[in-house]
């Protein structure tokens, strides 16, 4: 009995979206362009693909999204980083 009606609330929302559409928010920021979005109501998960369609979130497309995190936040970093130097440098 138990089962049967964690089943009825699991398949609700998924029969709420199909109908209703879904409701997506932003879930990480990978980079300024690709995001990672997950539905409020059936927590399906979806992420920008490489020409800017959404796609669903596969283990491959994590793995992808968290090295381009990575390269993205190191560069990010050194931007900042030489600005900085720039900024302060004195003129001798």
């Amino acid at each position: 009995m138990m089962k049967q009606t964690n089943k009825k609330t699991t398949i609700l929302p998924h029969f709420l979206c199909s109908v209703l559409g879904h409701k997506f928010e932003v879930s990480k920021q990978v980079t300024y362009h690709v995001k990672e979005y997950k539905c409020k109501k059936c927590k399906k998960e979806l992420t920008t693909g490489c020409n800017g369609d959404l796609i669903e979130l596969t283990p491959k497309y994590r793995e992808i999204n968290f090295i381009l995190s990575r390269i993205h936040n190191k560069r990010q970093a050194r931007i900042r980083r030489e600005e900085l130097l720039t900024a302060y440098k004195i003129p001798s």
